[in-house]
């Protein structure tokens, strides 16, 4: 009985934290879904466009996502072991190198857009809408970039409500300022592809503002011994967020050289698999959500050396990520006909885009497994493991799955292989956390 009102409450505790994490990634990949399908209303060509720029900018959410991981485990570990000042101190480091690390990597990406875009596959149709998108695009990134940062110290201090709210309001703003700021009103046309980059611009700026005002009211970052901080904790940091950045960097990689696949087939594919990428995200929101709320816990209990309670909310975690997950996954596959015509404006791309659907989302499940675990590795003192999981994941499993499908039958087999790729990297990842959760005495000691 005392086992199961204990499961219980971890059971409750996990909801509180997640939900408002649930909602406010919802409310963000909704708008970028939506974001997609009103970029569908202008053509085929806009819609391949932006798919193009998608894995360049998953590039910069890698790095971001890196860095708040490392970040985020550091702040929990030292509030876990009772040292709230030096919390501080790390929280005003990571938004100080943070912003300066995304905005030398847009200026990069700015300047190198030409060849990149070109070795990705894209045509002189398809750049001179990347021109004219890429520039507001990169900063609305480095806002949102800023933004997450603020989240990861909101997150690692056990706060996953003020996130979700901000998440929320700035998908409200920027889905009421996507159709005025592409399609016009009046007499004014409308800006088109950049409109949509300038309203996500606008929306990240507002959720700036605010979410700084309430750090500093909170008190939870401090100008005093941030140099001292940093000579203390680079060393640990870069243990942590190196792999990480390496494990967050792998997806777009891989998005890079899967959409060079695609890109083979033609524009009609090329959207399509555009929108299936946005439709993904969208769909793991639960996921991404834990991945948000679970390391600081895990975090925590690390730095308390409370084994037991990882091992409970790891098994936790994984029921119920395989459960909705799966559950999601049919009912989508299902109703792909109804997704694919409220997405997309083409029927070729509809065509396309419903059988991607119903391959892909039911292998999400397996795919929240891998992702969970690689999270939780992060906070737990195995930051190595979990960029070596994440490798595999794409690199042994994905790709070559993908490719050989693609090679052999043409469109169903990119997709077929894609999911099964998906469900071998679920399967490597339970069999490794199963290994490593039963030999707690054997994990990496306390990084301070």
């Amino acid at each position: 009985m005392a086992a199961f009102m204990q499961q219980r409450e971890l059971a409750i505790t996990l909801w509180r934290q997640t939900w408002p994490m649930a909602i406010g990634v919802l409310a963000l990949l909704g708008f970028q879904l939506v974001d997609s399908a009103f970029i569908a209303r202008l053509g085929t060509s806009p819609l391949a466009a932006q798919s193009f720029t998608f894995p360049l900018s998953f590039l910069i959410i890698g790095i971001q996502v890196g860095m708040g991981i490392a970040i985020a485990a550091l702040i929990s570990r030292a509030l876990g072991a009772g040292e709230k000042a030096r919390a501080k101190r790390l929280s005003s480091l990571v938004l100080i190198a943070g912003g300066a690390v995304i905005g030398g990597l847009v200026v990069v990406l700015w300047l190198l857009q030409v060849p990149v875009f070109k070795l990705l596959g894209a045509d002189e149709i398809a750049l001179g809408y990347i021109r004219s998108y890429w520039g507001p695009q990169l900063f609305s990134a480095w806002l949102g970039a800023l933004l997450y940062f603020i989240y990861s110290v909101f997150r690692a201090h056990g706060d996953t409500r003020t996130p979700g709210k901000m998440m929320v309001l700035s998908s409200l703003i920027n889905l009421a300022l996507d159709p005025l700021l592409i399609f016009g009103v009046g007499p004014w046309a409308g800006l088109g592809l950049p409109g949509a980059a300038w309203a996500t611009a606008i929306a990240f700026s507002v959720g700036l503002l605010l979410t700084s005002g309430t750090l500093a009211r909170c008190q939870w970052v401090t100008r005093q011994d941030i140099w001292q901080e940093c000579r203390r904790s680079w060393r640990p940091f870069t243990g942590i967020a190196a792999p990480a950045m390496v494990s967050q960097l792998m997806p777009p990689l891989a998005a890079m050289l899967a959409i060079t696949a695609v890109a083979g087939l033609g524009d009609t594919y090329v959207a399509a698999w555009g929108l299936a990428s946005r439709l993904e995200t969208l769909s793991l929101m639960v996921i991404l959500a834990m991945t948000m709320s679970l390391p600081p816990w895990l975090g925590r209990c690390y730095g308390a050396g409370d084994w037991g309670q990882i091992q409970q909310l790891m098994r936790l975690a994984i029921k119920v990520v395989v459960i909705w997950q799966l559950s999601l996954g049919v009912l989508l596959a299902l109703a792909a006909p109804w997704v694919a015509m409220a997405l997309a404006g083409n029927p070729e791309v509809q065509g396309e885009l419903a059988l991607v659907i119903r391959f892909l989302l039911p292998s999400y499940a397996a795919l929240g497994v891998c992702m969970l675990v690689v999270s939780a590795g992060n906070a737990l003192g195995w930051p190595l493991r979990a960029m070596l999981l994440s490798s595999a994941r794409l690199f042994i499993c994905y790709l070559p799955c993908l490719w050989l499908g693609a090679y052999l039958y043409g469109w169903v087999g990119l997709a077929a292989g894609a999911a099964v790729g998906n469900l071998a990297a679920g399967l490597m990842a339970w069999v490794l956390l199963r290994r490593i959760l039963s030999r707690p005495h054997r994990q990496a000691g306390y990084v301070s």
